[in-house]
């Protein structure tokens, strides 16, 4: 495959398979197209040179591929000759194709499958996870995630779910695990579960894409919330990395290079959310995140205040994650010693023993408190977790740092 070829697949892998979902109405059916289609592409492209829009030919590659796949296997069973001869009698236009990754998100979304299940299959379709992936953020079995996202599959195809947005009457009771899917499509994007980058642009920006659709949809106070927080924290994305890809934590981070632009923009929703005192995690997050970004430098952030909105959140959504981001705001209010109590109880009752990010925070109090083979024993714990290289890089350079107190 041309080096244009994978930025093209890349960028537009996921939009065609969404489309190809709606024309062909089969997830598998449109997967397998998807492939041919790319297929024919790195066959054709490099000598006839890449269309002027590249999305609908390969859609339309796509679906006359799985006409053919049909009529093939017609021979076997009689039916699929019906199907192809009304799939080759449709139209289809790609002048709508901007929603039906919304489309999608709905039907993977529809409360006919199980929250576990909407959220392994959202990631694998829209997100073009590896189950492998899905399985390491959701601490699963990779075979537990390939059957969850077998029985969605069936389960769509069995009710004949409907491959389209909501009515506006119907919209409020889906929205909750749609907002919960697309933000979970922006933190894969924003602090990518593996591989070589720390973040997937493609995937936070198609995240907040899908948000602002949403919004246009149904500008509930959430979901001002969901866009204000996905908006908040991509403005520091430019700062997150070194010109050489190593990680650099928010209070090191350069704030000239903080987007404007979207800070601006996510501040004034989460005050529009928060006027309307129907707010709920997500505005509060965003207010989080706001408070960040008006600040200018971490000293000067006003970390009482983060505490507090902490304390309103775990009220409204108790989580070990959250207790452990309420622990590093604590330990940046009142010290490192704060902080680690609040870490190691979290850790003694069994709760995020897998996860990497509380071991590295237990580490970095340990590092500042001068308790040196506590904090290597944390960070080794995180980089044995940790399945992201930037972040293995990090890890590994706090280790290389730390001196023994024997030394």
């Amino acid at each position: 495959m041309t080096p244009q070829i994978e930025v093209i697949y890349r960028s537009e892998s996921r939009r065609v398979l969404a489309t190809l979902i709606r024309v062909l109405g089969d997830f598998d059916l449109a997967e397998e197209a998807l492939h041919e289609a790319f297929f024919v592409a790195v066959q054709r492209w490099p000598q006839d040179g890449i269309p002027a829009n590249p999305r609908a030919w390969l859609v339309s590659t796509g679906r006359f591929k799985a006409i053919d796949r049909l009529r093939r296997q017609a021979r076997f069973t009689p039916l699929l000759q019906e199907q192809a001869d009304t799939l080759e009698a449709a139209q289809w236009s790609d002048e709508d194709v901007e929603d039906d990754r919304l489309r999608l998100i709905f039907t993977c979304c529809h409360p006919a499958l199980a929250p576990d299940a909407q959220a392994a299959l959202t990631l694998r379709e829209i997100c073009d996870l590896s189950t492998e992936a899905i399985a390491h953020a959701f601490l699963a079995t990779p075979t537990t995630i390939a059957q969850r996202i077998v029985r969605a599959k069936g389960k769509i195809r069995e009710a004949k779910i409907p491959y389209q947005v909501p009515s506006r009457a119907e919209l409020p009771e889906r929205l909750d695990s749609v907002l919960r899917v697309i933000y979970l499509v922006f933190n894969e994007g924003y602090s990518a579960s593996r591989g070589a980058d720390l973040t997937r642009e493609d995937l936070t920006l198609e995240a907040i894409r899908l948000g602002r659709l949403l919004m246009e949809l149904l500008p509930e106070p959430e979901v001002m919330g969901l866009l204000a927080l996905m908006l908040l924290h991509e403005s520091r994305r430019p700062a997150r990395t070194s010109a050489s890809g190593e990680l650099v934590l928010l209070d090191a981070q350069d704030r000239g290079l903080w987007d404007t632009s979207l800070i601006t923009e996510g501040c004034a929703l989460v005050e529009q959310a928060l006027t309307t005192r129907r707010f709920g995690p997500y505005c509060l997050q965003a207010a989080i995140a706001a408070v960040h970004a008006e600040a200018p430098s971490a000293e000067a952030t006003d970390w009482r205040q983060i505490v507090g909105l902490y304390d309103v959140l775990l009220r409204a959504m108790p989580s070990p994650v959250i207790e452990l981001n309420r622990a590093v705001a604590v330990a940046m209010e009142q010290g490192p010693a704060s902080g680690l109590a609040l870490v190691d109880s979290i850790l003694q009752r069994g709760e995020l023993q897998d996860y990497h990010l509380a071991h590295s925070a237990r580490g970095e109090f340990c590092r500042q408190l001068g308790h040196v083979d506590e904090a290597r024993g944390a960070y080794e714990k995180a980089l044995s977790l940790t399945q992201q290289t930037p972040e293995k890089r990090f890890l590994e350079r706090r280790l290389s740092e730390l001196k023994s107190p024997r030394q």
